[in-house]
């Protein structure tokens, strides 16, 4: 791997959106549900750093002052969400907003229910990244899924568009021929934990 991929590789910031309340499992903050014996939201940074993003933003919401207590964020710059409930697209907004300033040229967005996704997939879309116009997305049998990349030229517009549980889902079907599916259903599985029954995903 070269220096110069190396440098553009630090350009690109981690975002863990991981504000939710967990409504359909009773309440139980997503961050907080335990995977190999941690948090989740730990996996989920964990899962950022080894995919080569050095700086990581964490976005908090549901029972933030718990999820600081319990899980190792150390080195992350925590985000609160005052507007968590409204849904995925606030979060995105104060994600992004919170990178303004910091140097990076883009945005690595995964959500922390998605435990199936591994850090091979997460370099994949990384090692796609250009420039701040960069628009890339994991993509699973070809349907697109996350993480996702946004080049720092796109964050004002997925901020005007972000509303309620659609995060970027609108913007991203406005610039379609700019996005840049990487396929990782060979090394991923990308499955929510949304309901109780979700939660055998678990370890």
């Amino acid at each position: 791997m070269t220096d110069t991929h190396d440098e553009e590789r630090a350009e690109v910031a981690g975002l863990v959106l991981a504000a939710g309340g967990g409504r359909r499992l009773g309440g139980r903050p997503k961050a907080l549900l335990q995977h190999r014996g941690r948090p989740l939201v730990e996996h989920a940074v964990g899962v950022l750093r080894a995919a080569g993003c050095r700086r990581i933003h964490v976005v908090l919401g549901a029972r933030a002052d718990e999820v600081r207590a319990r899980a190792e964020l150390s080195g992350c710059v925590l985000v609160d969400n005052p507007d968590w409930a409204e849904g995925m697209g606030s979060s995105l907004r104060a994600g992004l907003d919170s990178l303004r300033g910091t140097g990076a040229r883009a945005a690595l967005v995964s959500l922390v229910d998605q435990p199936g996704i591994g850090a091979a997939a997460a370099a994949r879309v990384l090692d796609a990244h250009e420039d701040e116009k960069s628009l890339v997305s994991a993509a699973y049998a070809g349907v697109r899924g996350h993480p996702v990349l946004f080049g720092s030229a796109h964050w004002a517009g997925i901020a005007r568009t972000a509303t309620g549980d659609r995060g970027a889902r609108a913007y991203l079907k406005e610039h379609e021929s700019e996005l840049r599916l990487v396929e990782c259903a060979d090394v991923a599985e990308p499955y929510d934990i949304d309901t109780e029954a979700d939660l055998r995903h678990l370890e």
